[in-house]
């Protein structure tokens, strides 16, 4: 068994990083080359980031993603795409993350039974019927947050904890991710978190990103 490999849900197939936080890349906030701040993530102890770059066009997307690959698997950490199934599966990623409303059961077919599948999700309506072939739902936005604005009321504890009584499957908590919110996510009984502007603002990633595991252990 991988050492950075946990179960959080008793009916997930798949272990999921540990620890529970996954770094979703923009390149459009980052203050440096993603390279540079996901290899600073992942030696300060992150395992699990995630490209977002849904503008650029999948060539390009696929030359980032063979950048960024040698670097999670120099740390042992698993990287994912924000995109279409098919598209991770030509990157020879570890997994997909699904937009809201798009269909579980087709990637976990298409990606295998070793592949990370998951699904954003926005309503509790949503979170009941998220598939069991998804290892993990995103709700958003867990809190206030600049990077992505417009998104609906933020759910507060009150919101992510009837998420996570709603459903088997693990749930992270995206939106306005930082100590306090933390703290907040832990009492709520989500599985985890997901991050973005954070540490793709921050002068010192590996400082941030310590700073969520600190808070989170």
């Amino acid at each position: 068994m991988h050492p950075h490999f946990v179960h959080l849900c008793p009916q997930s197939p798949l272990m999921l990083p540990s620890p529970p936080i996954l770094l979703i890349t923009d390149r459009a906030q980052a203050r440096g080359d993603l390279a540079s701040i996901l290899d600073a993530a992942f030696g300060a102890g992150l395992r699990w980031a995630s490209v977002r770059e849904k503008d650029l066009p999948e060539a390009e997307q696929l030359a980032l993603v063979r950048r960024l690959l040698p670097i999670a698997r120099t740390h042992g950490a698993r990287l994912t795409l924000h995109g279409t199934p098919a598209l991770a599966a030509e990157a020879g990623v570890d997994g997909v993350h699904l937009a809201s409303g798009s269909d579980a059961r087709e990637a976990r077919a298409l990606l295998g039974p070793g592949a990370l599948v998951g699904l954003s999700i926005h309503s509790e309506a949503e979170v009941r019927a998220a598939p069991p072939e998804a290892n993990y739902l995103i709700a958003a936005p867990a809190f206030a947050t600049a990077s992505k604005p417009g998104y609906g009321p933020a759910l507060g504890h009150d919101g992510l904890a009837r998420f996570a009584r709603s459903t088997l499957l693990p749930v992270l908590a995206l939106g306005g991710i930082d100590a306090e919110a933390m703290r907040i996510c832990h009492k709520s009984g989500v599985s985890g978190v997901a991050v973005m502007g954070g540490v793709m603002r921050a002068a010192d990633p590996a400082a941030e990103a310590r700073g969520l595991l600190a808070a989170w252990g």
